[in-house]
């Protein structure tokens, strides 16, 4: 079977080289073709031998997921839909900004870990992307986009906040994190590149060690009752053990904090009372909080805070000495808003079995 080079980060594609009989340049060589470039011929690649060429053709390939639907909302939020495979669709979100365009990407097809006020996490998990499925998305946008050899980048930031648990798919995740970094590949600066976790603490102390990059947590709640309702995976990886971690990092983080991220649920967890306990729960976490209007969809039993209790929540953190934002609802109208992506998840048999399992108890 041909390799995929689009998933491979500069280690990896060395060993390839090596094993072609080339020396470690042509990796960065490639690199630069294949990223840079968005070049997926090697016949293109004009400062290469012939011979080398034609080996790449015969044993290698570069293969991004194939394009299903691309879709631009009115405030020109682009969302592509695209096919990985066995049924299966994932979804990433270009955000254009005045001073910046950040590329929202998916990780898993699907997610098991259920939030109860997300889409994708309604739909049952499939699998996990490849490293090359997972870059792929920023592959494709750059090309979408119209960057060329020599244009600039319309994408100066990635997140890791679409489609999946980022940190349940450690090695590829942080395999395709690598690329965006590789200057011979993407060039982007860890500040650039944020990981969204839901709290999976052991991941978040093994992307301490191997890939810090800028780190945001779902946390919406701010107590351990009301938050293992709306993120299960609390009950394994309560607050106090989920903050202890985040400490930790922010030795590392790039920007020095942490982002804790907070859906703002009508009457769930919008009360003065909630802001309150939120700022001294991360009195001592440097952090910033992201509020972030709920983003409904069909069957979904919350409704999106008034703008009223956003701005009274919000004034009681910054009151409190905490910095807190309230993030702009973009692309609502293609479904490319927060909490909205679905794609396409078709096998969700893991999912009904263990259902299946705990009404049996």
């Amino acid at each position: 079977m041909a390799v995929n080079l689009l998933g491979l980060d500069a280690r990896r594609l060395q060993s390839y080289c090596a094993g072609l009989g080339e020396k470690p340049f042509r990796a960065k060589q490639l690199m630069r073709w294949i990223h840079h470039a968005g070049v997926d011929e090697f016949g293109a690649m004009t400062d290469m031998s012939k011979a080398l060429r034609d080996a790449l053709a015969r044993e290698a390939v570069i293969a991004a997921p194939r394009v299903l639907r691309d879709t631009t909302a009115a405030d020109g939020t682009r969302k592509w839909l695209l096919d990985v495979g066995t049924g299966n669709a994932i979804e990433s979100v270009f955000i254009p900004e005045e001073k910046r365009g950040t590329l929202c990407i998916s990780s898993q097809a699907g997610c098991a870990l259920e939030c109860s006020f997300c889409s994708t996490g309604r739909q049952g998990f499939n699998r996990n992307l490849t490293a090359e499925e997972i870059i792929g998305q920023l592959w494709i946008a750059n090309k979408g986009l119209g960057r060329g050899v020599t244009e600039d980048r319309p994408i100066s930031n990635v997140v890791m906040m679409g489609m999946g648990e980022p940190l349940a798919n450690f090695e590829n995740v942080v395999t395709a994190m690598r690329l965006m970094l590789d200057d011979h590949a993407y060039g982007l600066s860890r500040r650039r590149v944020t990981l969204s976790t839901a709290g999976l603490v052991p991941g978040i102390e093994r992307l301490r060690e191997e890939c810090p990059v800028s780190l945001a947590v779902s946390l919406h709640a701010p107590h351990d009752a009301l938050r293992d309702e709306l993120v299960p995976i609390n009950r394994k990886y309560p607050i106090k053990e989920l903050l202890a971690a985040c400490q930790r990092y922010v030795e590392v983080a790039p920007r020095g904090y942490v982002m804790f991220e907070y859906v703002m649920l009508a009457g769930v967890n919008d009360s003065v009372d909630q802001a309150r306990a939120l700022a001294a729960l991360v009195k001592d976490v440097p952090c910033k909080v992201n509020l972030i209007p709920f983003n409904p969809f069909p069957g979904i039993q919350y409704q999106r805070s008034s703008a009223d209790a956003i701005d009274r929540f919000r004034e009681v953190l910054m009151h409190a000495g905490l910095i807190a934002t309230v993030r702009k609802t973009r692309g609502d109208d293609i479904d490319a808003a927060c909490g909205q992506l679905a794609g396409q998840v078709q096998d969700r048999t893991r999912r009904v079995r263990r259902r299946e399992g705990e009404l049996a108890q």
